[in-house]
């Protein structure tokens, strides 16, 4: 009896006991265990294990992180017969030769050359290639490594070519052909293979082929090494020329077929909920019989686990009786533990042997036993579940000729030319709702115990994502331990995340369950994929994605299709790729096995490219605000160009949440300049938008750094600014004690752009507060400073803000001069923004006043210059000024007009207080419009 595996090398490592797997820590780690299964029973010297683990790029005390690695390895295989020792001065792993698939393939192909038994030959040499599961030692790129996987590569070809002799022997010609003539084409000077193909061609009846493929393999050689065929192939040729009746099998016995209608089903999910309108799609599809019913059952936001297969076997049990001629079932494990998908051609034999052919009657070609199956179905009312397909190669040789049948297929990737050019309906899966998810948790819990903690069941739905899979693990922990409060799992989920979702067995664990959808990606796939779960901000587009993954864009945009393919991201509007929250779970605990170098690199590469694009965005909006000064961005970024204010607007709109997580990033690694410089860069906006509390939460992360920056004259600019910031959210003590600590600074900087600028701040806290004669007195200070030092538009702010502040006090006529100067300033400095703002002022004055139409027509003014710039903070504040002057001259409908639309703003920005005061203006105004109609 053939001994189970339990080290796998040939492909990413694993050890298993029986099919229990055991879980043997991370990439690196792995790395050790791989190292020495290749060389069991033999002493490993430290050095070289280290040589053979880092290639030369080791880290620093290399030695003691392999001591730890190996301890660690040592409990993980504590129960399965595996030991590693110290001998001598390295490491020794003792276990059955045979207990490593590497030394049980070599071990396997001996003794299948040494048999004389062609069949037994063949059944060992295909035991052996079954071991092969991907790219041996996938977890290593070091020296040692590519020279041992190139070694066993040809060992793994010599395998092959020797296998197929064995098979030839035995009359499996036809099976054997479509792969002898890949490996012809791409091997065409090796006359053993051109031989083994030129006898598969004349047994399978084609001679005429069998002699133009000799004749093609002689040109070859002459033109390309000037020799002929060998004797051995010349020999061939003969015999083949001769139909030398040695070279023809026995024939095949006669097929026979017994009358059956299977039932492969497996049983229906005990948990399945919702789904609705995705069983109504699969009932229409069912409908429409005039073709081939062929349906594809697809995850859109998520991978494994979002219950494809849930789906596909609920509808089928529930419309088992349309289907009288029987139900066929196949797992083609396109993503599975053992990462092998199943051959299309084992899937059909296991057709047809469903179907009552027998076995020793089946022809050898693929081809012709697809067309058996498809003659054996054809007619008949069946339904075919393909679950689990990787590709369509796996799916298109199961699909029946007639419309008869009807053919469900699950699978990770989206198997597009399956829909393309077989007419198969798409149906996509996203995550349940959060009714159908609740429902999920009652039916496995009952229906007082989740009554009974409402709040718990919330979190725990949203904690899950609304995942089928998480969900279903969560219900399980929570119905073996009944007594426990649901609250308790809650916690337990929003401590512990991903691995309170993990179990031993995999198809119950989650990660588990996700890394089957890795099963095949390229090196290049599997880091843009890790790198992706730790990228900031929500989602990421094609620009950010680019320089995030150091690829060029074209790549990048292939590798987030290929992910998007595999249902590992989701497509998102206006071209943003994102992440289920569990899947990105999954994927950052994978950025852990990648260099770090490459995780660091990436981060400063897509860090730079929020700041260096929202610099330019701020520049754009805010063209007289004194620049500063960035570093360049590290190699390979590429910040996305905007070529003018709507542009720069529009980015900063979609991509305020990815700044702030970015600059969170670049705190989180000590890039302190990186943390002031893009709070600088979102200041404008944040303005524009009223987005006050994340200008505090900026700035605030800004001050944080400024101990650590250089530069001391940046100092004053982000106490200024942090300020500022309290003082729009009504925090005005908070707001002085930050700004005279910045004004101090600035008079010791000797800085007088900076020292205005901060009387100017304080101007506004003093209004606030409504102490206008301190108000004036700051804005007076600016006005002198910003004329000492030549900034005209800063000299416009200031007249400005004292016009404002005189009107607030009384002096009307002061304050219409102060204003009239500062137009004319901003106006000839191209200043829009302070050209609005003097213009509300000049409203106000006009208004209270009595000049009402005057101060209609300059507030309309304002209006139209904050809209042009989209500056809906001051936009508001206009609308809810410009009621005033319409109510004083008994315009009753557009002042409620205006008010209503301050209101919509007000609330849309969560400025409660304002939206308060403009509620009762329209009260007031509706309480006079119902005194005159009483009048």
């Amino acid at each position: 009896m053939t001994r189970e595996v339990v080290v796998g090398v040939l492909g990413n490592l694993e050890v298993r006991v029986g099919d229990v797997p055991v879980p043997v820590g991370h990439a690196r780690q792995r790395s050790v265990l791989a190292v020495l299964s290749t060389e069991v029973d033999r002493v490993v010297g430290l050095d070289l294990l280290i040589d053979r683990i880092w290639g030369g790029r080791s880290p620093g005390r290399s030695r003691s992180v392999v001591r730890t690695y190996v301890s660690n390895l040592r409990r993980a295989l504590d129960s399965t017969g595996i030991t590693i020792t110290w001998q001598g001065n390295g490491y020794r792993l003792t276990t059955d030769l045979d207990a490593v698939d590497l030394h049980r393939f070599r071990s396997l192909l001996g003794s299948a050359r040494a048999s004389d038994d062609p069949r037994r030959a063949l059944e060992l040499a295909d035991e052996a290639l079954a071991l092969w599961r991907g790219e041996p030692l996938a977890e290593l790129d070091t020296p040692w490594a590519r020279t041992v996987r190139e070694q066993l590569h040809l060992e793994l070809t010599a395998a092959r070519v020797d296998r197929a002799d064995w098979a030839l022997e035995c009359g499996r010609h036809g099976d054997l052909l479509p792969e002898l003539t890949t490996r012809a084409a791409e091997q065409p000077l090796d006359e053993r293979t051109a031989g083994q193909v030129m006898l598969a061609l004349y047994r399978t009846g084609r001679q005429a082929n069998a002699l133009e493929h000799y004749q093609h393999t002689r040109r070859l050689l002459a033109e390309e090494l000037g020799v002929d065929p060998g004797p051995a192939l010349q020999r061939l040729h003969q015999r083949i020329l001769t139909a030398d009746p040695t070279l023809t099998p026995a024939a095949p016995p006669r097929r026979t077929v017994r009358t059956v209608a299977p039932r492969q089903l497996p049983a229906p999910p005990a948990l399945f909920v919702g789904r609705r309108d995705e069983l109504d799609r699969l009932d229409s599809a069912l409908d429409a019989s005039d073709t081939p019913s062929t349906v594809v059952i697809s995850a859109l936001a998520g991978a494994g686990g979002i219950g494809k297969t849930w789906l596909a076997l609920h509808w089928a049990h529930r419309n088992v009786d349309r289907f009288p001629d029987g139900q066929l079932f196949v797992d083609l494990r396109g993503f599975s533990p053992d990462g092998e998908p199943l051959d299309p051609g084992a899937a059909v034999r296991g057709f047809l042997d469903a179907l009552g052919v027998d076995p020793g009657g089946l022809p050898t070609d693929l081809d012709a036993q697809a067309a058996l199956y498809r003659s054996l179905v054809a007619d008949k009312r069946m339904l075919v579940v393909l679950d689990n397909a990787a590709t369509v190669d796996q799916v298109v040789p199961l699909l029946p000729g007639t419309p008869t049948c009807t053919v469900l297929v699950t699978g990770r990737t989206r198997l597009a030319s399956l829909v393309d050019r077989h007419g198969a309906a798409h149906v996509q899966l996203d995550v349940l709702t959060d009714a159908e998810a609740r429902q999920l948790l009652t039916r496995r819990l009952g229906a007082a115990r989740i009554d009974a903690e409402p709040e718990a069941v919330d979190e725990l739905v949203e904690l899950c994502g609304r995942y089928p899979l998480a969900l279903a693990i969560t219900a399980r922990h929570a119905s073996f331990r009944p007594q426990g409060p649901l609250a308790e799992f809650a916690a337990e989920l929003r401590d512990l995340g991903l691995d309170v979702l993990d179990n031993d067995d995999p198809a119950a664990s989650l990660p588990a369950v996700l890394s089957w959808s890795l099963h095949g990606l390229t090196t290049e796939l599997r880091e843009a994929f890790a790198l992706l779960a730790v990228a900031p901000g929500p989602d990421i587009d094609l620009p950010a994605a680019t320089s995030l993954t150091g690829l060029s864009a074209v790549r990048t945009r292939k590798a987030l299709h290929a992910l998007e393919d595999r249902s590992l991201l989701d497509r998102r509007p206006h071209g943003r790729h994102a992440m289920h929250d569990l899947v990105r779970a999954y994927a950052a605990t994978l950025v852990q096995d990648l260099p770090e170098p490459v995780r660091r690199a990436a981060l400063e590469r897509v860090v730079d490219f929020y700041l260096h694009t929202a610099h330019t965005a701020d520049r754009h909006l805010n063209p007289h605000r004194a620049p500063i000064r960035l570093d360049p961005p590290a190699t390979g970024t590429h910040p996305h160009p905007l070529p003018d204010y709507p542009a720069a607007l529009a980015w900063l709109g979609s991509h305020h949440p990815h700044l702030l997580a970015a600059q969170h990033t670049a705190a989180t690694h000590a890039r302190h300049q990186t943390v002031w410089h893009l709070a600088w860069s979102l200041n404008t906006f944040h303005q524009l938008r009223g987005l006050h509390h994340d200008d505090l939460e900026v700035w605030q992360a800004a001050a944080d750094a400024a101990a650590h920056l250089p530069d001391s004259t940046t100092h004053p600019h982000i106490l200024r600014l942090l300020g500022r910031a309290h003082s729009e959210l009504g925090q005005q003590e908070q707001a002085v004690t930050h700004l005279h600590h910045a004004l101090d600074l600035a008079a010791h900087q000797e800085n007088p752009a900076q020292q205005a600028f901060t009387h100017l701040a304080l101007a506004q806290v003093w209004e606030r507060r409504r102490d206008d004669r301190q108000a004036l007195d700051h804005a007076h200070h600016a006005l002198d400073l910003f004329r000492s030092c030549g900034q005209p538009v800063g000299e416009a702010i200031a007249l400005n803000t004292m016009g404002w502040t005189a009107a607030r006090m009384g002096d009307h006529d002061t304050a219409r001069d102060h204003c009239r100067a500062a137009l004319a300033l901003h106006r000839h400095h191209d200043d829009p923004g302070g050209e609005a703002h003097t213009l509300d002022s000049l409203g106000f004055i006009d208004h209270h006043t009595g000049r009402h139409h005057d101060a209609i027509a300059h507030y309309q003014q304002a209006l139209t210059l904050f809209r042009t710039l989209d500056n809906t903070t001051e936009a508001a504040d206009t609308l809810s000024h410009l009621g005033h002057p319409h109510a004083a001259l008994g315009n009753h409908e557009q002042a409620r007009a205006v008010w209503t639309e301050a209101l919509e703003l007000y609330r849309e920005q969560g400025r409660d207080t304002d939206a308060d005061q403009v509620r009762q203006q329209l009260d007031d105004l509706d309480k006079a419009a119902a005194g005159r109609d009483v009048t």
